[in-house]
C-alpha cells in the first residue's frame, strides 16, 4: 500500500485515536475553551490557544453575512461561534461528540443570532458541500505529512475562497516532546503531533494545489503550546474573503 491509500488508512487509524482522546477529555478541554481553571501548563496552553484562534481570524471581515464557513475540527466550537457571530453560516464539524454537546450547550447559552450546525464526523465527509472559507484549528497536527497534505487537498475541493489552518512547526521542543511521547504506554498516550518544517508545508501544497496562493501568516509559543498558521487563497477564482474593504476598516 502507498500514496493515498496509505494516507487514508493512517487517516482513519488516527481519527480513530483523536476520537477517544478528547471524548475521554472532554471536560478538560472544555476549561482550556472556555476560560475554566487549570494548572500553570495548561493555562500556557490556553494562553497560546487564544492567541492562535486571534491568528487564524485577523483580516477576516467583522460582517461575514452571506458567507459560509467550515469549522474543520471544531472541538468545542469556540471559533466556529466567533464566525457565526459575524454572521456567517457555520457548519462545525468534530469526530468527539462529547466536546460537540459541550459547544451546543454554550452556544444555546451565549442566546445570540447565528446561524451554527454542529455535526458530528470526519471533517472530509462533506458530499457535495461547498464553503467560502474553510477553517481548521489544531486539528490536522495528529497526522503525518502525506496525510495532512490529501486532508487540505480535499478541503480545496470543497473551498471557493480561502483556507487557514495550522500545524505543529519542527523546532527542537516538539521534537522532543514527540520522541519522549513514544515511551509512555499506548493507553497512556495523548494523541501526537507531527512536527512539519514551514518551507515543506508551503512547496508540498504549493506544488499539489497549484491554483493556490499558500503561505504561513504566523506562529504562537506559549509554554506547551506551539503551533502556526498558514493561509491558502484560490488564485484566479473567488475572491479572497479577507481582500474585501470592509476586511481592514
Amino acid at each position: 500500500m502507498s500514496g493515498p491509500a496509505l494516507s487514508a488508512a493512517v487517516w482513519s487509524e488516527r481519527r480513530e485515536s483523536v476520537a477517544r482522546h478528547f471524548d475521554a477529555r472532554a471536560a478538560t478541554w472544555e476549561r482550556l475553551t472556555f476560560g475554566g481553571p487549570v494548572g500553570w501548563i495548561r493555562r500556557s496552553v490556553q494562553e497560546g490557544r487564544t492567541r492562535m484562534r486571534v491568528t487564524l481570524l485577523d483580516g477576516l471581515p467583522q460582517d461575514l453575512s452571506g458567507c459560509s464557513v467550515l469549522d474543520a475540527g471544531c472541538g468545542a466550537g469556540l471559533m466556529a461561534m466567533d464566525l457565526a457571530e459575524r454572521g456567517a453560516r457555520v457548519v462545525a464539524v468534530d469526530v468527539s461528540s462529547a466536546l460537540l454537546r459541550i459547544g451546543a450547550e454554550q452556544w444555546d447559552a451565549r442566546g445570540r443570532p447565528g446561524r451554527l450546525e454542529f455535526r458530528h464526523g470526519d471533517l472530509l465527509d462533506l458530499g457535495e458541500e461547498r464553503f467560502d472559507i474553510v477553517v481548521a484549528m489544531d486539528s490536522l497536527i495528529h497526522y503525518p505529512a502525506a496525510a495532512m497534505l490529501d486532508a487540505v487537498r480535499r478541503l480545496a475541493d470543497h473551498t471557493t475562497a480561502e483556507i487557514r489552518f495550522t500545524f505543529a512547526p519542527r523546532t527542537p521542543f516538539l521534537g522532543v516532546m514527540h520522541s519522549v511521547g513514544k515511551l509512555f504506554p499506548r493507553p497512556s498516550r495523548a494523541p501526537g503531533v507531527h512536527p512539519q518544517a514551514a518551507r515543506g508545508v508551503r512547496d508540498r501544497l504549493r506544488h499539489a494545489l497549484p491554483d493556490w496562493d499558500v503561505d504561513t501568516v504566523g506562529e504562537v509559543r506559549s509554554g506547551f503550546y506551539v503551533s502556526a498558521a498558514a493561509r491558502m487563497v484560490r488564485a484566479g477564482g473567488a475572491r479572497a474573503v479577507s481582500s474585501r474593504p470592509e476586511a481592514h476598516a
